[in-house]
């Protein structure tokens, strides 16, 4: 198996991506190559935050990596939350608060369509390249479930018969996730694509 940085401090993150990438790519967390620093997400844009992350192990650490960043976006909000998803709530966010920020946000409102998107950025030498997964679906009334992380427990994508993300095992969720089809690109593109670098070397 090939290994690759995965440039997150998220735990959940980390097990979903190793759970998704089992048996095809050994993905080494920032912890495992002694990086213990909150890298900064500035950009306006999903992609644009990966693209930081990735870049700064590269430039700082010397390792080849790939780094993600996702956003939920909501119709009736114009799209937000958006490349704030993380911190909806403000400066003292966490994911109970965002969630309860996001349902008095769209009380009274009849359209609760949304989309779950993450953009994976993966830096190879001096190469960036994106893989975007986007799952549709709309934003319940109130949490069920109670598994996955983050927005989970309120957003039931359109394939899953009414349940949310939280009531999915985590393979029935990997399936049909934004992070499982950003990351099923990746996997492929780092198989079967042009490149043919030692992932993980310095």
């Amino acid at each position: 198996m090939k290994d690759i940085v995965f440039a997150t401090n998220n735990a959940h993150k980390l097990r979903e991506l190793r759970e998704i990438t089992a048996g095809v790519l050994n993905v080494l967390s920032l912890a495992d190559i002694n990086c213990h620093e909150d890298i900064p997400e500035t950009a306006e844009t999903i992609e644009g935050n990966a693209q930081i992350k990735a870049n700064h192990i590269k430039e700082h650490y010397g390792y080849d990596c790939f780094a993600d960043d996702t956003g939920l976006e909501v119709d009736a909000l114009d799209g937000a939350p958006g490349v704030y998803s993380a911190r909806y709530a403000g400066e003292d966010c966490n994911s109970e608060n965002n969630i309860d920020l996001l349902l008095r946000n769209l009380e009274g409102k009849a359209d609760r369509s949304a989309r779950f998107r993450t953009a994976i950025a993966l830096r190879i030498g001096n190469d960036i390249s994106i893989f975007e997964g986007v799952v549709e679906g709309k934003i319940l009334t109130a949490r069920h479930g109670t598994g996955g992380f983050g927005y989970d427990s309120v957003f039931a994508p359109v394939e899953a018969d009414g349940r949310s993300f939280a009531e999915m095992t985590p393979d029935e969720k990997n399936a049909i996730s934004h992070r499982g089809r950003a990351t099923s690109a990746l996997v492929d593109y780092l198989l079967h694509g042009k490149l043919n670098t030692t992932y993980g070397e310095k």
